[in-house]
């Protein structure tokens, strides 16, 4: 997939063996999300999960941000209407969940700045690899939004209480070496290894048992917002110990190669 698109449209999406590649394309507004993106990544999430030759995603955006976020316009119309509806940003939050709630493990690759609703859309993402010029900030404050719920509890629980505060009360941008001290970002590159970081991890994970990935991460997806289906976990892990998987990683262990799962 090319770095750049001549015309802006919905994510663009590429399968490259066991890697799905998402990449949003609106770069002369900085990927800012319409509607119709939304729409388009929920599709793209379906037939991600759907497809068992793919192990892991990698999110990013083209251009020089990773994406402001979600179109202020959209949320300015439901501010000014008389009538009640559905917030603009309820749509947005639904694709966050999921996206944090995909079955694969996935990489968001910050390949510039992440803005508003993009920096939880990042933060849903299992891994953030950024370049050592990304920034971020979360202007909520600033605009007088409430932001929605799951998303402040996916800040607190990612990335603590303290650092939750001070992003969202203070809406203050924070540069690339703040963003991986305080675990925004798990590991930061210069832009000529950016790539090469991404490959790197993502290349490590479609390695490993997708079954038992898929498990735990839901348990640590669970275990993070308070919320553990102990019956389920349990029965996976027992599941696991006479799975075809850990057949197959006992026997590479003991033959000194990798598995083939």
């Amino acid at each position: 997939m090319s770095g750049s698109a001549e015309t802006a449209s919905t994510p663009l999406f590429e399968i490259n063996g066991a890697r799905a590649t998402i990449r949003l394309n609106r770069p002369k507004h900085l990927n800012r999300l319409q509607p119709d993106d939304l729409d388009a990544l929920m599709e793209l999430f379906d037939r991600i999960e759907a497809d068992p030759a793919v192990r892991v995603l990698v999110l990013t955006g083209t251009g020089r941000a990773f994406s402001a976020g979600y179109d202020l316009n959209s949320v300015a119309a439901r501010a000014t209407s008389a009538v009640e509806q559905r917030s603009a940003g309820s749509a947005f939050e639904v694709v966050v969940n999921r996206l944090e709630d995909l079955a694969v493990p996935t990489i968001c690759r910050l390949n510039g700045g992440v803005y508003g609703g993009a920096t939880d859309l990042a933060l849903a993402c299992d891994f953030r690899i950024g370049v050592d010029s990304c920034e971020m900030f979360m202007p909520a404050a600033r605009l007088g939004l409430h932001y929605y719920k799951s998303g402040i509890k996916r800040y607190v629980s990612r990335l603590g209480a303290d650092n939750a505060r001070k992003l969202f009360l203070t809406a203050e941008k924070i540069g690339a070496a703040e963003m991986l001290r305080i675990g925004y970002l798990t590991a930061m590159a210069p832009v000529e290894a950016l790539d090469r970081e991404v490959d790197r991890l993502a290349t490590v994970l479609a390695g490993n048992a997708p079954v038992a990935m898929r498990g735990m991460k839901r348990a640590i997806n669970e275990f993070a917002h308070g919320r553990l289906d102990e019956d389920a976990a349990d029965q996976r892990a027992r599941e696991s110990m006479r799975s075809a998987e850990i057949k197959e990683g006992i026997r590479a262990f003991s033959e000194k190669r990798p598995p083939k799962f």
